[in-house]
């Protein structure tokens, strides 16, 4: 198993220019180029993309319409069906070498449910699976996607966590292709409850750095500052993330990276 796992904030990145690294990087990773597996942590600006499920149900406008509404659209190799990414959401693209790991991406797919339900542990979110579709839902509702691909047990595509996404956008789309379905985020879960946190530990299993974290974001957000608790909210879901892929995952170690190899 890999012991390291790298780490690299893209901040936010065309999603253009972020699925050319991923397929780069992919390919490094599988000829021995990239020795240790890699995460991709980023934001996109608004753009729809249709996984190699996607039926025609699930895109009610045509490109161009979603185009002339500033919102890219793209066809991609990745599972599943359609989705959207925009500011306010965490997306993370894993380039795992799965054959350091388990030659299973159904395991894969339950690993990476695994880690947002434990992130989202921290700000006191009980989130869980749905039987039957691959992401994660909070009281029914949808608050992260996952959609993969790999190659020779390579991996890339991955998640998007809806942190302070504004969420008007999936109104154009059937997310996931799930009719009905309700899309909500870390933020409006959190104003919901009122309370914008939790009174027990804040820590996910094995993890209380990225509880403490949850909790700085949650006070935050009742000091009143929207704009620095949105900020604050989204570097301690970066954070929760990093900590539960390396213990879910099983990494000896993070290294965050400045630039890319």
């Amino acid at each position: 198993m890999s012991r390291l796992l790298a780490i690299r904030d893209l901040g936010t990145i065309a999603y253009s220019d972020a699925l050319m690294l991923q397929r780069r990087l992919a390919d490094d990773r599988l000829s021995g180029k990239l020795a240790a597996d890699l995460l991709l942590l980023c934001e996109h600006p608004p753009v729809i993309t249709l996984g190699r499920g996607t039926k025609e149900s699930s895109l009610p406008l045509d490109p161009e319409a979603l185009r002339r509404r500033g919102i890219e659209v793209f066809e991609v190799e990745r599972g599943g069906d359609v989705t959207y990414h925009g500011p306010g959401q965490l997306v993370g693209y894993p380039i795992f070498d799965l054959r350091e790991h388990r030659e299973d991406l159904h395991w894969y797919l339950r690993q990476l449910e695994e880690a947002l339900i434990r992130a989202l542990a921290t700000f006191g979110i009980a989130a869980e699976r749905n039987p039957g579709y691959t992401g994660v839902w909070t009281k029914g509702r949808k608050i992260a996607s996952i959609g993969v691909h790999a190659k020779q047990w390579v991996t890339w595509h991955g998640f998007a966590l809806n942190v302070t996404t504004e969420l008007s956008p999936f109104d154009l789309i059937v997310p996931c292709g799930i009719p009905g379905v309700v899309m909500t985020s870390v933020e409006k879960e959190l104003a919901a409850t009122g309370a914008q946190g939790h009174t027990g530990t804040g820590e996910a299993p094995e993890d209380r750095t990225s509880g403490d974290a949850g909790q700085s974001a949650a006070r935050g957000s009742r000091a009143g500052d929207s704009g620095s608790a949105g900020l604050d909210l989204s570097a301690a879901a970066r954070e929760a993330v990093v900590r539960v892929f390396e213990a879910v995952f099983g990494f000896g170690a993070v290294q965050r990276l400045e630039q890319l190899p």
